[in-house]
């Protein structure tokens, strides 16, 4: 895939200003979208859309194909007629600073569930349930028996409790009003010239309706339970690893479909984005697998991944693949070997540019690069480059100290570090990568607070939210400029 020269900013749904509490795909996400046309981005990058479990992690969803009921705007529900303007009484602070998931997911239940009521169904409806008539009907299934068992995982249902059809109906018209929206927004963006990136999860959660449906794709034992979990051995994210404890795959029974259910997978994601990152990259090529049980992730053994199988047949029957390969972390000589065979751009990310590993510094940058200053897994540039200066205070740590002066060295700060950055952005913008990604965080230049997930913690992650008076016109101006002075605004179409 090519990527002609361009930047765009990451930022999640859940991260949007307005909402309930919670952004969402009302108003606030065609603000954002004009937003980004104002600064010259091309580009909008957020997380994982998938219904998510306990720890609200966008990498953990109950299922490879339906969206987050939390991402659905209440006001929409009002201009569509299913509600009136007073039914939204007692909703979370729409400019909170933080999201309180389980208010929020009270409140949006309570909403959707009334919204159900005003529901009738029509052509559109019925177009969209036969479109997705391939997940749509057990996801729905499945989601009924939950909520009739209590909550339970599926390795825990009551064989004797049956659904309700018209709960399975409700399910159906959540994902068909998310799905409404998600096309409403996409179709906005795609008018001003905006992409839309989206990131596919490797995995999918045991307590979802993908393992449910189709336990014999996935390494379980007699009764359902995981036999082995994914995750990856210890790295800079973490010094345990991360434990992730999602069933691994039988790739060898995916080999027998023709790998269909991630035909469907990515054909599902990529109708509904421009260009889509594959997180864990690597695990195509060779997983990280832990027996199940394990407290950390240090007990596992890498396995042989499907490689260059999987990905034929991907593209035999989808044509040209837009991906972008999330390649870090423990990367190998074979992994690089596929990601470059099916011409997916790498990832770059400037903080781990003054590492021992110096492929992430822009001055060894190749064009078929995303670069990003950060991601959703580090810390602020601001909260990263203060971190760093304390370390370096310590006159033990000889090891901060020179990495500090390198930093400083390199992006030539003038000494008053008050926006150092503003030195990253300028950094993976100059630099010779084809797209360049920003973190809002660094935009703003907000430090520590607004992190948004801390790898290897599995609480209090995802909360971060933008409020819309700090994203000001001198926010888009710089960028904006920056932007075209690196050859990254092009020209736009419209």
């Amino acid at each position: 895939m090519k990527i002609e020269r361009s930047s765009g900013i990451l930022l999640h749904i859940s991260s949007l200003p307005g909402g309930c509490g919670i952004g969402d795909l009302g108003p606030a996400s065609h603000w954002f979208a004009d937003a980004l046309v104002e600064a010259k981005q091309k580009l909008w990058c957020f997380l994982p859309l998938g219904t998510t479990g306990r720890e609200n992690s966008p990498y953990q969803s109950r299922s490879a194909f339906a969206g987050n009921p939390l991402l659905i705007s209440s006001e929409e529900l009002v201009k569509r007629g299913y509600l009136r303007a007073g039914d939204l009484r007692g909703a979370p602070a729409r400019e909170s600073a933080y999201v309180d998931f389980s208010t929020v997911r009270q409140f949006k239940e309570k909403v959707l569930k009334k919204a159900f009521r005003g529901f009738s169904e029509d052509r559109e409806f019925r177009q969209f349930e036969e479109k997705q008539s391939g997940w749509l009907p057990r996801f729905a299934e499945f989601m009924a028996l939950r909520e009739a068992n209590r909550g339970a995982k599926w390795t825990k249902f009551d064989p004797r409790i049956k659904t309700k059809p018209e709960t399975i109906r409700y399910h159906k018209f959540v994902q068909y009003e998310f799905y409404r929206q998600w096309r409403a927004l996409h179709k906005y963006c795609g008018e001003r010239g905006v992409s839309l990136m989206g990131d596919m999860p490797f995995y999918i959660e045991h307590d979802s309706a993908d393992v449910w449906s189709h336990p014999e794709l996935f390494d379980l034992e007699r009764n359902g339970a995981p036999r082995t979990v994914g995750g990856v051995p210890p790295d800079y994210f973490a010094r345990d690893g991360q434990l992730w404890g999602t069933p691994t795959y039988r790739w060898h029974e995916l080999e027998k479909t023709g790998y269909q259910w991630w035909v469907d997978r990515l054909q599902a994601a990529m109708a509904m984005t421009d260009v889509l990152r594959l997180d864990h990259f690597r695990g195509f090529e060779a997983y990280w697998s832990v027996p199940a049980g394990q407290v950390t992730a240090r007990t596992g053994r890498w396995v042989r991944g499907p490689g260059t199988r999987l990905f034929r047949a991907l593209k035999k029957k989808l044509g040209e693949l837009p991906f972008v390969a999330e390649n870090l972390g423990i990367v190998t000589p074979e992994v690089e070997e596929l990601r470059r065979e099916f011409g997916m751009p790498g990832m770059a990310v400037l903080q781990f540019g003054f590492d021992d590993n110096n492929t992430h510094r822009p001055s060894n940058y190749e064009r078929d690069l995303v670069a990003f200053t950060g991601t959703h897994d580090n810390e602020t540039t601001m909260g990263w480059w203060h971190s760093l200066q304390r370390a370096a205070r310590n006159g033990r740590n000889q090891a901060a100290r020179e990495k500090a002066q390198s930093v400083r060295s390199f992006l030539q700060m003038d000494g008053s570090e008050r926006t150092p950055e503003w030195c990253f952005i300028q950094a993976v913008h100059a630099s010779v990568a084809a797209l360049a990604i920003v973190p809002m965080q660094d935009v703003l230049g907000l430090g520590s607070e607004a992190r948004m997930n801390r790898p290897g913690r599995a609480k209090g992650n995802w909360r971060w939210r933008l409020q819309r008076n700090q994203l000001g016109d001198r926010h888009l101006k710089r960028l904006g400029d920056l932007t075209a002075a690196t050859g990254r605004a092009g020209k736009r179409e419209g």
